[in-house]
């Protein structure tokens, strides 16, 4: 069989533009969760290399390759695993396969390599470039970042981190939670104390 992976950060984006390609015979396993997070320790990432592993899945397309990742070395990991279960990897904004009439493709390798390099530099950049501009709306005064002291209300918090909300529910442990949203373990604890207490409240 064949399947389509695709992944956004948060729930509030669209998975449009990824499943614009996808075939009526993929099956499509679809994540709701940060790309730093490990594609192992993904909810459908996780149920996915299941199903290849009991050789029920033998060809997975994605969109773009950072949707398999933002850590270089995990993406170059999942695709090696791809490769020795000879498992056919197609990239659709680049046009190419993993494997080509049943041998590995050399260039797939090589520009997928250089595509997730590209990739992960991009988000270091961003990333950094946000320090920059928190770092120079302090300097004029004009950061509008939370204010000093201030508290999120309950439902606020809520529903700031919807998914971690439903990990929680889904008897999910903190730390898989904590994998599976891209959060800390410490915003985990916050939210389930949260639960807890609207449960006790309700009762």
């Amino acid at each position: 069989m064949k399947a389509r992976y695709s992944r956004i950060s948060t729930p509030n984006q669209s998975l449009e533009r990824q499943i614009q390609k996808q075939n009526p015979d993929e099956i499509l396993f679809s994540d709701v969760v940060s790309g730093t997070v490990a594609f192992a320790d993904r909810a459908k990432g996780k149920i996915l290399l299941e199903e290849i592993r009991a050789g029920r899945i033998t060809w997975v397309s994605v969109a773009s390759i950072c949707r398999l990742g933002r850590n270089l070395h995990d993406i170059i990991n999942t695709l090696a695993e791809f490769q020795s279960l000879n498992v056919t990897v197609r990239v659709d904004n680049l046009g190419l396969e993993s494997i080509v009439d049943g041998k590995v493709n050399p260039t797939f390798n090589l520009i997928v390599s250089v595509m997730a390099n590209v990739g992960v530099m991009e988000r270091e950049t961003l990333l950094e470039r946000q320090k920059e501009g928190i770092a120079l709306a302090k300097a004029k005064g004009v950061y509008k970042g939370r204010v000093r002291g201030s508290v999120e209300s309950d439902s606020e918090v809520l529903s700031k981190y919807k998914d971690v909300v439903k990990y929680l529910n889904r008897n999910q442990s903190i730390r898989n939670c904590a994998k599976l949203s891209g959060v800390s373990v410490g915003t985990v604890q916050k939210v389930q104390s949260i639960l807890k207490k609207s449960k006790h409240e309700s009762v």
